[in-house]
């Protein structure tokens, strides 16, 4: 376990550079609570400001959004480099981002030598240029405060942050820049060489060429190979060719030449170059995403791909990889990639000369541009969302047996490899007392770095003297220091009948034992989306009402059982928190939400309301948050809240959900999603030492009766005669108004929590007899996507 010691956050920084990178950049910084100075060139005439006042705008309309909320566009300030230069002597942090050219970067560090603070840390942001040629004339105590931070583009979404020293940066610089990064940035830190793209996209372009040629070259159609090397084999969904539309053929293509030429002493530089599709590509215009043409083209509802020859577009053609369904069902990664590989079809043929060359050529990249396999490994997974790296997929078809394919193929190999065999090894990873560890060439194995502060469930689940309770969807685990965490392994980590009984014998467990609290987290993809459909549509088409109402009071029992729990449950969250599982944060002591927290209550979607006490708990809300207990001080609170379940909002991301009120404004948000268990464990120790007292008991809720539910219903009115709802929303959100004003409550009254509870039943089961509502369950169950019927 490696301990970091904590630096000094920044509080300011500068970039230098509003091109789509610095923009982000900049808008990233400004998420993690910096106050950011964006600068670039003046215009030649009018407004000075006006390119960098061009570029911010540009990237304000950008999918995925580059900010977590609204308020923090406010944190960036925009200059130019005529008028606002002076203005990074406040900077501590001044990241340079400016056009790849050389001598352009060098001119520029000048400029910042002679005005940054001598405090101030310098860093460049840049894959094609030598990191220590920007500084070549700079003097020793420019340079030791300088050195390379990598970001990959969206900088918010991809985790990887490659972070090059020179010869010259001072070591307790280079920690603060990784500490910070880690914590503050919630980026995956990877060390790398001052080499020509150094890790990622080094392994990751060379992935991206060799997959274009077997297009142009081969018999595989765009479609095909883009199936091949997607979500199938671990990739994101875009692949080969969806991937680089949306990178761009252009940058693609310069990233490629300008590579090729830095590289003469590659054995395999040739295999960068890009294939002559691309060139003809790009100067046809026929650029990607931002063209609307590239590989593909969508042309009316259609997606079309390009045909080489013809340099036109078509409707795809049959792609000739037989069924595959076999491995598309099979949940186990790596059991699918080694069925992958052993096909006999064309599909193996595929996958055995790809892996088998990549493999290859990131042996032979070692110790050039990384010094273990790991460091390539966390590289390409972190920086291009895959599942797996190349030494990964060694050890997962086998050592000895991808050295024997390899040998047969002709495929070069480095002699640490042969060295590695005959020293006995016979993967590259392996676990010593529930330590990883990686093999070093010359070294031997050595143990992976872990973080006191990231808490690895998996490591923890090795050990069976960790798990108290074990269910078939669910288990109680020891996280050490009288602490326990209640993990969902449920498919998608969905809410059925075995994970909401859990709950209740995990609260009990605590409770009659020696524990400070309860953490609910996982490692899953999502924290939860929520309640099992599945189960309910089980009972809903037998027509077992009774049944479908023992679950619905089950679960909100659960909900309760959190809340009203003597001993604080602190949930975890990432990723999608939907429905049933946003139910149980509006109910936990506290939650730690990972900044890519995407929380709502999507009921409605689903034909229903929210029935786990999540409309109580948001109406409760209503009234307490208010400055009295005047009905025109609640109902704007009121309005907020129906219209976030009512539109079945969710938010793109943690800070966000705060505002939407699906966050206590006391909530902890961890920008690195790999410290939120450990983050939570101490919040439950914080809570339990400082005395520990659940809620009392709601028996005062101020709801508004009929005028507040008048309100709330001519507002959906004005959105369905906008085009914005269909009648069904609107029927559904008058449902949900009489919930939240009290049922057939004339007036504003106060009414006890339970009375609530029993509404949200009643109308939940009454919408279960509704033919629309179960067409919207079949829809998500069959599609999942929400039907607006």
């Amino acid at each position: 376990m490696q301990f970091q010691k904590t630096h000094l956050p920044f509080q300011k920084a500068a970039v230098l550079g509003a091109g789509v990178m610095g923009s982000q950049i900049a808008a990233h910084l400004a998420n993690a609570g910096l106050s950011v100075l964006l600068l670039d060139i003046p215009a030649k005439e009018g407004n000075k400001n006006a390119v960098v006042e061009g570029a911010f705008k540009r990237i304000l309309k950008l999918k995925p959004n580059p900010f977590v909320t609204k308020n923090v566009v406010d944190r960036i300030t925009l200059g130019n480099f005529d008028e606002h230069f002076d203005g990074i002597k406040e900077a501590e942090w001044i990241i340079e981002v400016v056009v790849e050219n050389l001598e352009i970067k060098q001119r520029l560090m000048t400029r910042i030598e002679n005005v940054a603070d001598n405090s101030s840390v310098i860093t460049t942001n840049t894959s094609g240029l030598p990191i220590r040629q920007i500084v070549e004339g700079c003097p020793d105590s420019f340079k030791k405060r300088f050195m390379g931070t990598h970001f990959f583009n969206p900088p918010r979404h991809l985790k990887l942050l490659e972070i090059i020293p020179t010869e010259n940066t001072v070591e307790a610089i280079l920690e603060r820049i990784k500490w910070f990064g880690r914590v503050h940035l919630g980026k995956s830190v990877v060390i790398a060489k001052d080499t020509p793209n150094f890790i990622a996209n080094r392994i990751g372009t060379y992935a991206i060429m060799q997959a274009i040629r077997e297009f142009t070259e081969g018999e595989y159609t765009i479609e095909a190979i883009d199936t091949l090397t997607g979500e199938l084999i671990g990739h994101p969904k875009s692949a080969t060719f969806r991937t680089t539309d949306v990178v761009g053929l252009d940058t693609l293509a310069y990233v490629g030449e300008n590579l090729y030429k830095a590289i003469p002493y590659d054995e395999s530089r040739e295999a960068h170059k890009p294939p002559e599709i691309m060139n003809q590509m790009v100067k046809n215009g026929l650029l990607g995403q931002k063209a609307k043409k590239g590989f593909y083209q969508k042309i009316g509802k259609e997606i079309f791909s390009l045909n080489p020859e013809s340099m036109e577009y078509n409707r795809p053609k049959p792609m000739n990889l037989g069924d595959l369904k076999l491995y598309s069902k099979m949940a186990d990664l790596k059991e699918r990639i080694r069925l992958l590989y052993d096909d006999s079809g064309r599909v193996g043929e595929f996958t055995r000369r790809t892996m088998l060359d990549l493999i290859g050529y990131s042996a032979r990249r070692i110790p050039e541009i990384a010094d273990n396999p790991a460091d390539v490994d966390r590289a390409i997974c972190w920086g291009f969302g895959w599942e797996l790296g190349p030494f990964q997929l060694w050890d997962t078809i086998g050592f000895d047996r991808i050295l024997d394919d390899i040998s047969e193929a002709d495929i070069q190999i480095p002699e640490w490899v042969h060295e590695m065999k005959q020293s006995g090894a016979q993967a590259f990873y392996q676990k010593d007392n529930g330590r990883k560890k990686v093999y070093v060439p010359g070294s031997g194995y050595a143990s992976e770095h872990e973080y006191e502060d990231e808490i690895n469930l998996n490591t923890i689940k090795t050990e069976r003297i960790n798990t108290i309770i074990g269910r078939d969807e669910a288990a109680l685990l020891d996280l050490g220091d009288g602490v326990a965490l209640y993990e969902f392994r449920s498919k998608a980590n969905s809410l059925g009948s075995d994970v909401v009984e859990g709950i209740f014998q995990a609260i009990d467990y605590v409770e009659q034992n020696d524990f400070h609290g309860l953490v609910i987290g996982n490692n899953g993809k999502n924290f939860s989306v929520g309640a099992d459909l599945a189960e309910a549509a089980q009972f809903l088409v037998s027509g077992k009402m009774d049944e479908l109402e023992k679950l619905a009071r089950n679960f909100q029992n659960m909900i309760n059982r959190i809340r009203y729990a003597r001993k604080p449950v602190v949930s975890a969250i990432h990723g999608m928190v939907l429905g049933g599982a946003c139910e149980i944060t509006l109910a936990s002591a506290n939650v730690v939400a990972a900044l890519e927290s995407y929380i709502g209550l999507v009921e409605l979607g689903a034909g229903l309301i929210p029935a786990g006490c999540g409309t109580t708990n948001l109406t409760a809300r209503t009234s307490e948050m208010a400055a009295s207990d005047c009905p025109s001080h609640i109902q704007p609170f009121l309005i907020k809240a129906f219209e976030t379940i009512a539109m079945a909002k969710v938010s793109i991301s943690a800070p966000e959900a705060m505002e939407l009120g699906l966050l206590k404004p006391d909530a902890v948000i961890v920008m690195n999603a790999e410290r939120r268990i450990y983050v939570a464990k101490e919040e439950v120790l914080r809570l339990s030492r400082k005395g520990y007292m659940p809620p009392g008991v709601r028996n005062s809720i101020i709801v508004l009766g009929a005028p507040g539910r008048a309100v709330l219903e001519s507002a959906v009115h004005q959105l369905q005669k906008a085009g914005y709802a269909t009648e069904y929303d609107q029927f559904l959100s008058s449902k949900l108004a009489y919930i939240m004003t009290g049922g057939d409550l004339s007036g504003p009254a106060p009414v006890q929590e339970d009375y609530l509870y029993e509404l949200e039943i009643n109308v939940f089961l009454s919408l279960l007899r509704e033919k629309k509502t179960h067409e919207r369950v079949e829809s998500i169950l069959k599609t999942n996507k929400p039907l607006r019927n």
